[in-house]
């Protein structure tokens, strides 16, 4: 079983209205990470013409911020491990604050791109510790539980809302109120994270190595460039082969050195845990497969439908519709139902929603709403309990380090799936369009191009809409064959954790 987390006074003594208070502050923290996360995908097309950003230059507006955090999401947990994780929370808002009011004032793509590279570091100091406060704050198991669903939800509701926000606020204001949105929540939150935060005891024997921290960041950066890289048609082979070069050797070195410390910044030994590794699976194929559909999915809409960002945040809002309800009845019911059915049963639920919505663009918009829907069911029941799986299978004393994988899992599976199905929308646009005679030549490097060059016609737009279409098409079917197969991964890991085995999930040693 579980280590219970070790009391400090201000934990002992804190009343019920003040522990769920605490969890709606952590969950504005939450909320503003995950929106900042999706925000840009109905932003996207309005930056790119108000900058005057490349497609590349774009795409690194959106991968700077969760590349940067997950760099830095593993020494930020231990950070919080050993200074204490209120400390980390409320040093975190104040970054994200600030990094919020230069975005919004960037003139440039470069000066945004940096922008959010800092936002990622404020993100970064307060996500763990979000976790990490519930997992303190909360002693009693059943009651954590709740908590601890209510915060997967917010994970899975704040990704789909962000879209929606986005548009809305493209609707009557300019493109900074995406960001500037941000300062007075975070006043808020400071405000009241001060008043009601624990003062959860720090371990000063946990140190937080600043080599490793490196070695992983320059890890996912080569991984990064190797994604996208290999995602481009007219990829580089210096390129690919540098990347893979710095991937393979960033990670055996940041492995080697790990093994060695006594302090490691991951303790490589937790992955053994079938309930854990299932739950860091479950979090990245997720956010993989949901910043795909967004990302493909609004951008179709509007670039070949004429939606505006508003309406299409609107139509992919469905996915959280969908992922609300099976979040919090996931998390209530953990103990009767499984790990294995609610996560290995919610993956393949999403990859059956993905079929359904790509069958829905064909067939009509009740077809594709139903998909969308059914999409949130499976991936919110999985996230809600992954979470649980992830937290509960480590010594209350190594929250923060637990908390931090598991951000790097969501933030991985975001990053990836920019980063992948991002450059394979370009491509496989770029392969499959067929210009009439005589087109412009920038209309076959991307949809944007072929919407905003000169000369274009119908017959141009025409043939740009069929390449984007199958673009749309290819996206699609790697989101459901990701998710069918995690599926199929995870209910076998989790063989021993089905109906009845609620202990299981808490680390009972399997």
């Amino acid at each position: 079983m579980t280590m219970s987390p070790p009391l400090s006074a201000g934990t002992s003594q804190m009343g019920t209205g003040r522990r769920w208070t605490l969890l709606v502050t952590v969950g504005t923290g939450l909320l503003l990470i995950t929106l900042d996360n999706s925000i840009l995908y109905t932003a996207l097309p309005t930056l790119t013409r108000e900058l005057d950003a490349s497609w590349s230059e774009s795409l690194w507006i959106i991968n700077a911020y969760p590349l940067v955090m997950t760099g830095l999401l593993l020494g930020s947990g231990t950070l919080g491990d050993r200074f204490g994780h209120r400390l980390m929370f409320i040093s975190g808002l104040v970054v994200f604050g600030f990094a919020s009011f230069l975005a919004a004032t960037a003139p440039t793509p470069e000066v945004l791109i940096a922008a959010r590279g800092l936002l990622a570091v404020g993100a970064a100091a307060m996500m763990p510790a979000t976790l990490a406060l519930i997992r303190v704050a909360f002693v009693n198991e059943r009651e954590r539980n709740i908590a601890i669903g209510v915060w997967g939800s917010l994970s899975v509701v704040g990704g789909a809302l962000g879209p929606i926000v986005g548009g809305a606020l493209l609707a009557h204001f300019a493109w900074g109120s995406i960001f500037l949105i941000n300062v007075p929540v975070v006043l808020l939150a400071i405000i009241v994270g001060i008043a009601v935060a624990p003062q959860d005891d720090p371990h000063p024997g946990t140190r937080w190595d600043f080599i490793s921290s490196v070695q992983s960041l320059v890890t996912l950066v080569g991984l990064v460039v190797l994604i996208k890289e290999v995602a481009k048609l007219d990829r580089s082979g210096p390129v690919v082969l540098g990347a893979a070069l710095v991937t393979v050797v960033g990670w055996w070195v940041f492995v080697r050195r790990q093994k060695r410390l006594p302090f490691p910044l991951l303790d490589l030994s937790i992955f053994r845990n079938a309930a854990f590794s299932s739950g860091v699976l479950a979090a990245a194929i997720a956010m993989f497969a949901m910043g795909g559909l967004q990302l493909a999915t609004t951008q179709r809409f509007q670039l070949v439908a004429g939606f505006t960002p508003l309406e299409s945040g609107m139509l992919v809002a469905a996915i959280a519709l969908g992922s609300l309800p099976s979040s919090l009845l996931g998390a209530a019911f953990l103990h009767v139902v499984g790990l294995r059915v609610l996560i290995g049963g919610g993956l393949a639920v999403g990859a059956v929603g993905v079929a359904g919505t790509l069958y829905g663009v064909h067939q009509g918009m009740p077809w594709l709403l139903a998909g969308l829907l059914v999409t949130g069911l499976g991936l919110g029941a999985a996230m809600s309990v992954a979470s649980t799986a992830i937290i509960g299978n480590v010594p209350a004393r190594r929250a923060g380090m637990a908390s931090s994988v598991e951000e790097v899992s969501y933030e991985f599976g975001s990053l990836a799936a920019v980063a992948l199905l991002g450059s394979l929308l370009t491509t496989i646009y770029t392969l499959t369009i067929q210009l009439p005679a005589g087109a412009p030549v920038e209309a076959g490097r991307s949809m944007t191009d072929a919407l905003t060059a000169p000369g274009t016609g119908p017959e141009v737009l025409d043939a740009a809409f069929r390449a984007f279409g199958n673009s749309y098409s290819v996206v699609m079917v790697v989101c459901a064959g990701v998710l069918a197969l995690g599926a199929i991964v995870t209910t076998v890991l989790l063989r021993s954790y089905g109906p009845g085995s609620a202990s299981s999930a808490y680390g009972s040693g399997h």
